[in-house]
């Protein structure tokens, strides 16, 4: 599903990831941790082609993302859910329009909309916040609209950065109650989190990044 292959990244002079070699299978749900600024955004982005590595090779299903052209790289995208930190919710649209926007620009129609839009929300439990807006919205209910929002095109592949960064220790299991039940109905789902509590115990894949190298790798 995602394997990397002697990739290297660096930013000006900075060596962001070095000769990285790793192989995730369909249907994984893999943990990506260590400190702050060992790699782990970078890889994400690798994989969603927002950066292109600058020696080795990254597959993404049927793509290699270094042979993508500036048409391509949608198409690409359209396999993969993102979960960011900041939310990045549109202030002036309510929970319902923020989550139906993945779908109305791939130009699904509406009455699909609707309706995938409110089995996405049933899945994070917030069918009844469809009118609210992010300002009215807790740090966790912001989240799980995000989560929402990158599920409602059922993408194969999950890419979560610091999901539970901003939020308390109950919320953050909430939420990742909803990404053990997402995975188990067959997505892909890599989280990259430097809370070891999220992974403890999971018994899924937790791979160790360290000044942009992977150091080890054991089972949470």
């Amino acid at each position: 599903m995602i394997q990397f292959l002697n990739v290297s990244k660096t930013y000006d002079t900075n060596l962001a990831l070095r000769d990285i070699n790793l192989s995730i299978e369909k249907g994984d749900m893999v943990f990506l941790t260590g400190p702050s600024g060992a790699g782990k955004t970078t890889l994400l982005k690798l994989i969603y082609a927002a950066e292109l590595p600058d020696s080795g090779k990254i597959y993404v299903g049927e793509w290699n993302t270094g042979g993508l052209d500036s048409d391509s790289i949608p198409l690409l995208r359209r396999n993969i859910g993102i979960v960011f930190q900041d939310f990045r919710l549109l202030l002036n649209r309510n929970v319902f329009d923020n989550v139906a926007l993945a779908l109305r620009v791939r130009k699904v129609p509406e009455n699909e909309v609707k309706a995938r839009v409110m089995d996405s929300l049933k899945i994070v439990n917030l069918r009844h916040k469809t009118d609210s807006f992010q300002g009215t919205l807790s740090g966790g209910e912001q989240q799980r609209v995000v989560i929402s929002r990158a599920i409602v095109a059922e993408p194969a592949i999950l890419l979560a950065d610091e999901p539970t960064g901003n939020l308390d220790r109950d919320t953050a299991a909430g939420i990742m109650k909803i990404f053990r039940y997402i995975n188990a109905k067959g997505t892909t789902i890599l989280i990259a989190t430097h809370n070891r509590e999220l992974f403890s115990n999971t018994g899924k894949r937790v791979i160790r990044l360290m000044a942009g190298s992977i150091t080890g790798e054991a089972k949470g």
